[in-house]
């Protein structure tokens, strides 16, 4: 059974003024528990150990919401998002999200099926890799905002994650430390791609470490080439 660190959590949160009230506090407990029992047998994370699942995990997917302002019912799409992270857990704090669970392997969104429904949540699935996604009509440039977390350096994750997102929306990168480089090599994906003027914010997880988030406004439609197929996204950046 798994039980939620709330002596390691809600310090942490409560530092970025995030108070989650008994019934999120329950969510992720509930969120934990099924993590761990379904990571038995279809490997989710290799973090296990219940209070940094709390901090790594949880903490790391919400504290961007006191970095910055998501609308009200804003449509939100988790772009590789594995076991969840950060969609679910935002979902959690935010149950106005109208959010969807974009991955390539099928047994992990069977699992996020499962969550959702555990958790009350209503949030839609996608079985395709990111670049596929970005082209089909349904998805293109549907999005308020697309998000992302420890999928691939920032010049590639723009390709997969800007021509998802509509004008006017914007694209998340949650990132760990010392991300200025990777930001400046990603300046002409972002422009290419339709981004405008990146903000980076830089902050700290206490003794986890030092965490960045990358926000790039979506200001024209991405070019219709774009994005490319994977083989050409990884060897060749924009």
């Amino acid at each position: 059974m798994f039980q939620l660190p709330t002596e390691d959590f809600l310090p942490l949160l409560s530092s970025f003024g995030i108070s989650p009230d008994n019934g999120q506090l329950g969510a992720f407990a509930a969120y934990g528990d099924f993590l761990l029992e379904y990571n038995e047998k279809v490997n989710l994370t290799a973090i296990t150990d219940p209070a940094q699942i709390a901090v790594k995990h949880f903490a790391d997917s919400v504290i961007p919401l006191s970095l910055i302002g998501l609308p009200q019912g804003c449509s939100l799409i988790d772009v590789g998002t594995g076991a969840g992270f950060p969609g679910v857990p935002l979902k959690i704090m935010r149950p106005d999200l109208s959010l969807t669970l974009l991955d390539s392997l099928q047994k992990r969104l069977t699992f996020l099926e499962q969550l959702s429904g555990r958790l009350g949540q209503e949030n839609a699935f996608v079985h395709a890799r990111a670049e596929a996604a970005g082209a089909m009509p349904a998805l293109r440039g549907r999005f308020d905002v697309a998000a992302s977390r420890a999928v691939a350096r920032l010049s590639v994750l723009c390709e997969y994650c800007l021509p998802l997102v509509k004008v006017g929306g914007f694209m998340l990168a949650l990132k760990g430390p010392d991300c200025r480089g990777e930001l400046e090599e990603a300046r002409n994906a972002i422009r290419i791609l339709g981004g405008g003027e990146p903000k980076l914010v830089e902050y700290s997880l206490g003794e986890a470490g030092g965490r960045s988030l990358v926000v790039i406004p979506k200001l024209i439609p991405t070019a219709k080439k774009f994005p490319r197929q994977r083989v050409k996204i990884s060897e060749k950046p924009l």
